[in-house]
């Protein structure tokens, strides 16, 4: 299998995605020091498998990688879906704004872009309708 956000994009839903990189990034320690050797005194114990540290190995890291572009891009593409049922329920686009963190106009600007590219001719002009003119203007 490929580690690509493609390949993994088709196999995981955003929700699955968002739960396998939680989990890989839970169990990388960070650690950056490479070929260490640990010396127990009680390998036998319990204690020391609590202790270890696990890194993750050169596919699970590709992996982390390949998963995190799939969840930006997952939730990016649900931008469409926020705004439009933000709209539809009465927010404004200050109100929008505020929730994506950016301007007025960059939410509305956004949002055109979206609906040009994810929307079919008949569902573009009624989200173009629903949006109202540019803020600002």
């Amino acid at each position: 299998m490929s580690i690509t956000p493609e390949a993994l994009e088709a196999e995981f839903s955003l929700s699955t995605a968002a739960t396998r990189l939680d989990f890989l990034s839970r169990r990388d320690n960070g650690d950056t020091t490479l070929n260490t050797v640990r010396d127990d005194d009680d390998e036998d114990s319990w204690a020391s498998l609590k202790a270890t540290d696990t890194q993750l190995d050169v596919h699970e890291s590709l992996e982390l990688l390949a998963l995190g572009e799939v969840v930006a891009r997952k939730a990016h593409d649900s931008r469409l879906v926020g705004i439009r049922a933000a709209l539809r329920g009465g927010a404004g686009w200050e109100e929008i704004a505020r929730a994506l963190g950016v301007t007025p106009e960059e939410a509305w600007d956004a949002f055109r872009d979206a609906v040009a590219q994810q929307l079919d001719s008949d569902a573009a002009a009624a989200a173009r309708e629903l949006a109202g003119s540019r803020p600002g203007r």
